[in-house]
């Protein structure tokens, strides 16, 4: 049952509205008094019970947000869109524009292995040491993170398919949920790797099913170090691969590699948002593309049709249907 706040009381209406007030002197006072209307007791609140109570919700929510807005500049105003949530990553995933150190920071993708597991190829991409932990440089796995956002984005918008794999029982939903977003363009595989599905393939399914299989023209693993067949085979049929290398992995082990913690669901769930945005705005791009070819097509094909018709004046009317700097007019001499 939705409940509803009483109104602001008037004394702290006539502090708001008071020009006058000094900047401290409203922190100070009318802050408080903003906290005890909006956080009042459940006895005081009243239910919706007429279309009137339900606009004056509307009118109240209004008006908190014109006082949040007022009173932003005097220090933190904290609403339900400016506050990070741990599930906003997987239901509001970002493009690459907006996937910066502070997103992963918290996501939790620059914790590390302890020091001694560090691998020596992952050393330019380790910021140092904290508490025995590895810290990772995400001022390096930024611009990487965007570079194979990119690449997926060009494979995507040339209508080449992507496969998200993440072997980890707590990575199966965030690898389904990625895939969906590029419709028929993405696979995923939540279950274990089955060996020789690139590169054994006549052996492994029968003849009929065949005609279905699928070479996907993009890897992207969440966990490389559970799947080292898997990137061996996409080596051999050299299909790119893209993957979440920890401080204990070599980064060599594919082929666009990204610096994070490969442990933290959260940053799983943040690359693969990233990644399968930008593939969807490569597909995206493509049907633009697409439009843009069908226009251009029946263009000519009003052209032709109107050059093949010949009028008493021998000449071809006007074509509105084109832009100005393509406009012309088709003359045909007439048989004498």
């Amino acid at each position: 049952m939705v409940k509803i706040a009483p109104p602001l009381v008037r004394t702290f209406l006539t502090g708001m509205a008071s020009r006058a007030l000094r900047p401290s002197l409203t922190a100070r006072t009318c802050l408080p008094r903003l906290v005890r209307t909006m956080y009042t007791a459940p006895g005081s609140e009243m239910t919706l019970q007429s279309q009137d109570d339900w606009r004056f919700m509307q009118e109240n929510r209004a008006r908190f947000k014109l006082l949040y807005d007022l009173f932003s500049e005097h220090g933190s105003t904290q609403t339900r869109e400016n506050t990070y949530q741990p599930h906003h990553a997987y239901t509001r995933a970002v493009g690459p524009s907006h996937a910066t150190v502070s997103a992963l920071i918290a996501a939790g993708a620059h914790l590390g292995h302890t020091r001694s597991l560090m691998n020596p190829n992952f050393l330019p991409y380790a910021f140092g040491v904290r508490a025995g932990l590895t810290v990772i440089d995400l001022d390096q796995t930024v611009p990487l993170l965007r570079r194979a956002a990119n690449v997926a984005r060009a494979i995507a918008q040339r209508g080449g398919t992507i496969l998200f794999v993440g072997t980890r029982p707590d990575l199966r939903d965030i690898v389904r949920h990625a895939a969906s977003k590029l419709g028929e363009q993405g696979y995923h595989i939540g279950e274990r790797w089955l060996p020789g599905i690139l590169t054994n393939r006549r052996q492994l399914f029968s003849s009929a099913s065949q005609q279905y299989l699928i070479t996907p023209d993009l890897v992207i693993f969440l966990n490389p170090m559970a799947n080292v067949n898997a990137i061996r085979e996409c080596a051999i049929q050299h299909i790119p691969t893209v993957g979440i290398v920890d401080s204990n992995v070599d980064p060599r082990i594919v082929m666009y590699p990204i610096p994070a913690n490969d442990e933290s669901p959260r940053t799983a769930q943040l690359v693969s948002g990233v990644l399968s945005i930008a593939g969807r705005d490569g597909i995206l791009a493509r049907q633009g593309e697409e439009k843009e070819k069908e226009r251009h097509r029946d263009r000519r094909m009003i052209l032709e049709k109107l050059s093949n018709q010949k009028h008493e004046c021998g000449s071809v009317p006007f074509v509105s249907c084109l832009p100005k700097s393509r406009l012309f007019c088709l003359h045909i001499k007439p048989k004498l």
